[in-house]
């Protein structure tokens, strides 16, 4: 099969359009606002504001930090002096977002250096009513079976990703909406995942019900998309592994440096961890095995430099190739790690997930809430229908979900 064009942003009408006019414009205004930013910062995120609308690529500012030969391998001489929206939309709104933490100071060696720009709204997130519920339904949930526990996690990391920040500014809110998985894939997650037979706590009869027999995996990758309150399930996911023997080591790779307004840092990690250890019940539980996990070395937080790369992970180094090959399983989480995971492109919906993934070195699962327009591994008739029923719109609504495997 020949590859599928790549989505690029110069249709006024299309969803990547408007989040280049939209979207962008609205954060540098929350971002703006966010902070008491001096009169250099403040010129610097009007003039990034006015570029992204009516200007062209520009070069990194001076004094560019270490990443400047990175950036140039990635493609940036190509796309200088060319328009925004002209640009392949994966790598425009990346391009965009280290511009953004270079107008504000981030990368400078001045007061400002080091200082996230989405910090505000990342705290937020994890300090509401909901995340309260959220941790409090855990201890409903530790009564019941492991599968059933098994799945429930797998679920709330899966639609965790509705509280996405980025899609939040444009889309005024999550809203009520009814929601749809269309691909599940995760029996096959489980089954490559048994849990341990015999466990020494409480949980033991439960675990046997699981009926895995061939031990647990060695490692699990878990790319991690969103901070605040999708990390929460996220890192339940991983204390569930963890702790009923499915994994004896867990990855957790973030970005190394702030990111499309929520992706998780290492601080965000650190502040999800933090609020679970403060929780009561079983989230606080969980929380102090996490921690106790990090100072052990069972959980491992990898912060490589391709995580902000513009580029799919097709185009992935070396030594991140051979850290996948080594997982015994990958998990990709969120929206921006499917569209690098099988390419920004307009694939047709009904390509075999296999197809854009046969490069990957080692088993993968994505979860992944559709909020963008590449989707693949759909079959006929359900493409069909949500075509009938919504038109275009399911493809970046967030509605619908997928969980997709390859192993």
């Amino acid at each position: 099969m020949s590859e599928a064009p790549v989505i690029v942003s110069d249709d006024p009408g299309s969803f990547p359009h408007s989040v280049l006019a939209e979207r962008h414009p609205a954060l540098i205004r929350k971002v703006r606002d966010a902070f008491p930013y001096g009169p250099e910062q403040r010129r610097a995120l009007d003039a990034l504001r006015e570029s992204a609308l009516d200007g062209v690529i520009e070069p990194l500012g001076a004094p560019a930090p270490e990443d400047h030969e990175r950036w140039v391998a990635w493609g940036l001489p190509k796309y200088l002096g060319r328009p925004w929206f002209s640009a392949p939309f994966l790598w425009a709104e990346s391009y965009f977002y280290r511009q953004l933490l270079a107008a504000v100071g981030y990368f400078g060696s001045g007061a400002w250096q080091g200082i996230d720009p989405f910090r505000p709204f990342k705290l937020a997130e994890l300090d509401t009513p909901e995340a309260d519920e959220e941790l409090a339904a855990l201890d409903a949930l530790t009564g019941q079976p492991l599968d059933e526990q098994a799945r429930a996690l797998l679920h709330g990391s899966l639609w965790g990703n509705r509280a996405d920040l980025g899609f939040r500014i444009s889309a005024g809110g999550e809203g009520s909406v009814d929601s749809q998985l269309l691909v599940d894939d995760g029996e096959s997650l489980w089954s490559l995942l048994p849990a341990r037979t015999a466990d020494s706590d409480s949980d033991s009869d439960s675990d046997s019900d699981s009926g895995g027999t061939d031990g647990p995996a060695r490692t699990v990758c878990l790319v991690a998309d969103n901070a605040g309150r999708e990390l929460i399930p996220d890192l339940l996911l991983i204390d569930h592994l963890l702790h009923h023997g499915r994994a004896e080591r867990a990855v957790l790779h973030v970005k190394p440096y702030p990111y499309f307004v929520s992706d998780a840092t290492t601080a965000d990690v650190l502040d999800a961890v933090r609020r679970l250890t403060g929780a009561q019940g079983a989230a606080g539980a969980a929380g102090d095995r996490l921690w106790s996990a990090l100072t052990d070395g069972r959980l491992v937080v990898r912060a490589h430099v391709f995580s902000c790369a513009p580029l799919p992970y097709a185009d992935m180094p070396d030594d991140l190739r051979r850290e996948f090959a080594e997982a015994d399983l990958t998990i990709m989480k969120g929206d921006l790690n499917y569209r690098r995971l099988v390419g920004d492109r307009l694939w047709p919906p009904t390509t075999p997930f296999t197809t854009p993934t046969a490069y990957f070195p080692g088993p993968v699962v994505a979860l992944r809430t559709l909020k963008s327009d590449v989707i693949v591994g759909l079959d006929a008739d359900t493409e069909a229908a949500l075509v009938a029923a919504q038109g275009q719109g399911w493809r970046t609504s967030g509605t619908h979900a997928v969980i997709q495997a390859r192993f």
